[in-house]
């Protein structure tokens, strides 16, 4: 029903930045809860960021200070800005809304 399209993966430096978009399909104002999570080799899935219209956003322990996840309802887009990258990043990052829809992944690799 509600298709998230992830963008803006891919290789990057130890130390280095990179930005992830998803683009939600229909309105993104009916999407109250969105979030970002990822998947690293042999880990389970975690949770990075989440955001709720009205509350305050919730960063994991590891990437907390570094991450930052953002909301535009008007473009119906959701960002995640990545910073100071670790290799234990590497993952694939997924998005997610409204706690049950999923989009297909985008892959970031943290490597020298």
């Amino acid at each position: 029903q509600v298709q998230l399209v992830e963008s803006g993966g891919g290789l990057v430096q130890p130390g280095g930045s990179l930005r992830l978009s998803c683009a939600v399909s229909g309105s993104l104002f009916s999407r109250v809860t969105m979030g970002w999570y990822r998947s690293a080799p042999a880990k389970q899935r975690e949770l990075v960021a989440t955001n709720t219209r009205g509350h305050s956003t919730i960063y994991a322990d590891s990437v907390k200070g570094r991450f930052t996840i953002s909301r535009d309802d008007a473009k119906n887009m959701v960002y995640l800005e990545m910073n100071s990258l670790k290799p234990e990043d590497t993952a694939v990052y997924y998005c997610k809304a409204d706690g049950v829809f999923w989009g297909q992944g985008t892959r970031v690799t943290v490597s020298s």
